[in-house]
């Protein structure tokens, strides 16, 4: 199916011709005084670029300018890109934590796709929630989208060894609260850990999502692992902008691609990648947006015929720089689908052709990084789904980040109602915390957190640490970096702000962790557990106004995905009032198409004159000095074109034009071989 230029978006506040209306007459006056001329965006799809640069998002600082490739990309193609900005949501300084904004930066995706003409947008971001956000928002607005990531950062350097994003400062920061380090190691670190723009190296979050996307087929292949100031990354951004034009004119939207084939692909890839447990949460509510049903169940049941093939940090050895280098994505990719029924290759993407086609017969250039199915990491992939008297609605954890003779463990709890409390009473000696006790930490959740911060990889206490335990079971309804690991286990739901299971824990109770038998059980009678709930009361609101309160009252549980209630529901959700066509109401997405006015053979019309008979009509060769390029001709002129000049001189008009001045008001070039003077 090809678009016809008046069923653009645009095309309804644009209208066809000057005197068509009021607010189409308002709306292109209001384009002039952008300084923008009638055959630069009229008939051609305006494609907005959603950008999450800030000054305070160093993962996304080079977005700016990865902003005007994707530009240039657009024009070659024939379309006008406009840009406009949206909440960054930096991982690294929003506080409580970003997790409580991404489906502010949904919400606020959707409407400006929806509000502005836009026909088709480019996302762009990479740091953590960065992702889910956006492709959440383009799978409720429904207009063609594609994403841009921003790239992982090159490896960290301390002292000449490679590092990676929070993993190694985690290990160190051990070292130093078991005083082995000090302030001149920790030093030495602050300054080379993070040496690029660019999101975390390591397989966290940011990696994970970003990988998840191009496995869904939101990007074009291979656009995840190019490190941030790869020089491919600029050509990527580049043909991301070409793309989204013909996405456009083909009516490629979200819904043709966010299948459940393609959230199963995504999930595979996850679980290949030993990726975060973050992952779980966002690729729930992702789904939800699309209309596809993807549960904790669906997660355990991949996990356990999905081999784990990446040997990345935090689980694996290398970094994602590495792993580019070693093939990237459509490498592991391609020896994942030698596992049968781990992928589904004839499913469509962004690209316009098959999933398979994206990693068909890529080679692997250093197999230590990524394994083939018959050498893997380990035959089942790291995060199991836990279920039990504690955790009713289930629980995470990423098992291969963990110490293996955790995995089958009883032992006493050890219990704080808050992250404050935990910090405060830690290193309390009189706590009596040994190596085989079980820190429980609640009231971290969605509602309790609030927004679920990281808090699941709760710390150690010092003494211990100085006795070399680097490892203990550490229970919590928070989530945890990607970066982290340990035997954490996470996203514990119901929370216990709402009366979930761990509001009821005490301290001495003993605990059951059982990864191999998927259990999480609390070890008291369930006479015990009824009198502990009819003693319980619930914790008063954490806000009383503001986006806090409407966050409280419409956030739903982490097996459900953190999304709003109201967000993830299938509702209609008509047009805005734009610049109607003339004589009726925008048809329903769907709906069959209005008969033209046009009798059959007629060219269609704008503006009293002919449109050309395609969007993409090619401009013929000109004389000697023209360069190569093939040009795009708007099929939409208003007006009689003037002839086009071509080499020194369209360089000239083009100059002249940029500073708001016609070429007809200086005199002639000198003709070639005149004096200088």
């Amino acid at each position: 199916m090809t678009k016809a230029p008046e069923e653009l978006r645009s095309y309804r506040w644009f209208g066809g011709s000057r005197g068509e209306g009021l607010r189409a007459f308002s709306h292109r006056s209001r384009m002039r005084q952008l300084g923008i001329l009638p055959e630069e965006h009229l008939g051609k799809p305006m494609i907005v670029i959603l950008n999450t640069w800030s000054d305070l998002n160093p993962c996304h600082m080079h977005l700016r300018e990865r902003a005007e490739q994707v530009k240039r990309g657009v024009l070659e193609a024939g379309g006008y890109p406009v840009e406009l900005p949206v909440a960054t949501l930096s991982e690294i300084f929003q506080k409580p934590t970003p997790m409580m904004y991404r489906n502010l930066l949904s919400m606020e995706a959707e409407e400006l796709l929806r509000s502005y003409p836009a026909d088709g947008a480019v996302l762009m971001g990479g740091c953590d929630k960065t992702t889910p956000a956006l492709l959440m928002g383009a799978a409720s607005a429904g207009i063609p989208a594609i994403y841009v990531t921003a790239g992982p950062m090159l490896r960290g350097n301390y002292r000449g060894q490679p590092v990676g994003s929070g993993t190694d400062l985690w290990k160190l920061w051990d070292d130093v609260k078991a005083g082995v380090a000090g302030d001149c190691e920790l030093a030495d670190l602050e300054g080379g850990i993070a040496r690029s723009p660019g999101h975390c190296m390591t397989m966290g979050t940011a990696s994970t999502m970003t990988s998840a996307a191009e496995a869904l087929g939101m990007t074009l292949p291979g656009m995840a692992s190019i490190p941030a100031v790869d020089s491919a990354h600029y050509r990527m951004a580049a043909a991301s902008g070409r793309r989204i034009v013909d996405m456009v004119w083909e009516d490629l939207t979200p819904d043709k691609i966010l299948t459940r084939e393609a959230f199963e692909d995504a999930v595979a890839t996850v679980l290949a990648l030993g990726g975060s447990t973050n992952a779980l949460i966002h690729l729930i509510a992702m789904a939800g947006r699309a209309d596809v049903e993807l549960t904790l169940d669906d997660f355990d049941a991949i996990s356990r015929r999905v081999p784990w093939l990446a040997n990345i940090k935090p689980g694996g050895t290398y970094l994602m720089e590495d792993f580019y280098y070693a093939g990237g994505l459509p490498a592991l990719l391609g020896q994942l689908a030698t596992v049968p029924g781990a992928l589904h290759p004839e499913r469509l993407t962004v690209s316009g052709r098959p999933f398979g086609e994206n990693f068909s017969e890529k080679p692997v250039y250093d197999h230590d990084v990524i394994r083939s199915p018959d050498n893997p990491l380990a035959a089942e992939a790291g995060i199991a789904v836990l279920r039990g008297n504690l955790a009713p609605d289930g629980a995470v954890i990423k098992h291969m980040a963990a110490d293996q003779r955790l995995l089958k463990h009883t032992g006493p709890a050890v219990v704080f109602d808050s992250y404050a409390d935990l910090r405060r009473r830690i290193n309390d000696p009189a706590l009596n915390i040994t190596p085989d006790s079980i820190l429980v930490l609640r009231n971290a959740g969605p509602k309790g957190g609030p927004g679920m911060p990281e808090y699941g990889m709760l710390p150690i206490p010092d003494y211990l640490l100085a006795q070399g335990v680097r490892d203990m079971v550490r229970i919590s309804d928070a989530r945890m970096s990607g970066t982290s690991y340990g035997a954490c286990v996470l996203h514990v739901a119901p929370e216990a702000f709402i009366g979930g299971p761990l509001a009821l824990v005490r301290t001495g109770d003993q605990i059951t962790l059982d990864v191999a038998a998927r259990e999480l059980s609390l070890n008291i009678s369930e006479r015990e557990v009824a009198s502990r709930r009819e003693q319980w009361q619930p914790p008063a609101p954490k806000f009383g106004r503001g986006y806090g309160s409407l966050y409280s009252e419409h956030i739903t549980q982490a097996n459900e995905g953190c999304d709003f209630g109201f967000l993830a529901r299938r509702a209609p959700n008509p047009e805005p009032d734009a610049q109607l066509p003339p004589g009726g109401r925008i048809p329903a997405r769907g709906a069959p198409r209005p008969p033209s006015p046009l009798a059959p053979g007629d060219p269609p019309v704008m503006g009293g004159l002919p449109v050309p008979p395609s969007p993409h009509t090619p401009i013929p060769p000109g004389p000697k000095g023209d360069n190569d390029v093939t040009r795009v001709r708007s099929p939409f002129p208003l007006a009689p074109q003037r002839p086009r000049h071509r080499g020194a001189r369209a360089s000239r008009h083009l100059r002249l034009r940029r500073r708001g001045r016609r070429h007809e008001d200086y005199p002639p070039l000198r003709p070639a071989g005149a004096d200088a003077g």
